[in-house]
């Protein structure tokens, strides 16, 4: 999620929070290809669609999204950012791409 968000950066997250469009959330992508499970992500809530949210990660180059593996199922967001605590205490997170 660079430029939003850094490997080690202290989240708080709201479990069963309204997920809304641009914000943020804890999901678990689909197994990959060979049907290994992917890591628990962070990613940008683009928008709801019929079969779940389409996310998407705010770095381009790196990373996995939904033009990859299609939207992710409701059940599978699993709680909205708040705000970021540590290093640098945000209640908002803008989206870069914007």
């Amino acid at each position: 999620m660079q430029p939003t968000l850094r490997d080690g950066d202290l989240l708080l997250v709201g479990w069963g929070a309204d997920a809304r469009p641009g914000g943020v959330a804890v999901v678990r992508l689909p197994a990959d290809d060979a049907g290994r499970p992917r890591p628990i992500s962070v990613k940008r809530l683009v928008r709801r669609e019929r079969g779940g949210w389409w996310v998407e990660r705010d770095s381009s180059v790196e990373g996995v999204d939904s033009w990859q593996v299609g939207a992710v199922p409701e059940r599978d967001v699993l709680a909205v950012v708040l705000a970021r605590l540590w290093p640098r205490p945000a209640l908002a997170l803008p989206d870069p791409r914007e």
